[in-house]
């Protein structure tokens, strides 16, 4: 099972470089690209409607402000989409926030915290879901939960 990590923008690396942090302790192999909905959207459509294609099971985006990534992820794809709305426009992301939670009916996007607790949990939440099916990132995940949910 792999995930696709998608991202608005270069600058938002920093911060989702967590996930594949996380992702990596649960050994969940993972590929992160660069894709704008609004700058270049033709991109974002082939590697939404191509992922399962090429062997994803699930969809991470990240994006601040307008925030319109994971939604429109979520139209090309049937894959689970999770959103990490970050910073960017209005203090504390609350523009993505909103931009992220307000899908309309039939297009879901599983909405986690702003900015760095989000990355993180977006992982975490990957790991719980591939560890329906998946015994070793099941594995993983108890040693996490009875670390303390850290990483060591």
């Amino acid at each position: 099972m792999k995930a696709l990590i998608i991202i608005g923008s270069e600058t938002d690396k920093t911060i989702m470089e967590e996930t594949r942090q996380y992702l990596d302790f649960f050994g969940i192999e993972n590929t992160l690209e660069v894709a704008s909905a609004h700058r270049t959207p033709d991109r974002v459509r082939e590697m939404a409607s191509g992922a399962e294609k090429n062997g994803f099971s699930l969809i991470i985006t990240a994006a601040g402000m307008a925030a319109a990534l994971p939604g429109v992820v979520a139209a090309y794809t049937s894959l689970p989409v999770l959103g990490v709305p970050l910073e960017g426009g209005l203090p504390g992301g609350l523009d993505a926030l909103y931009a992220t939670v307000q899908m309309p009916a039939g297009v879901p996007v599983g909405t986690l915290a702003v900015g760095k607790a989000g990355a993180r949990n977006a992982a975490i939440l990957t790991a719980r879901i591939f560890a329906l099916t998946d015994k070793s990132v099941a594995s993983r995940l108890e040693t996490f939960r009875q670390q303390g949910y850290k990483l060591v």
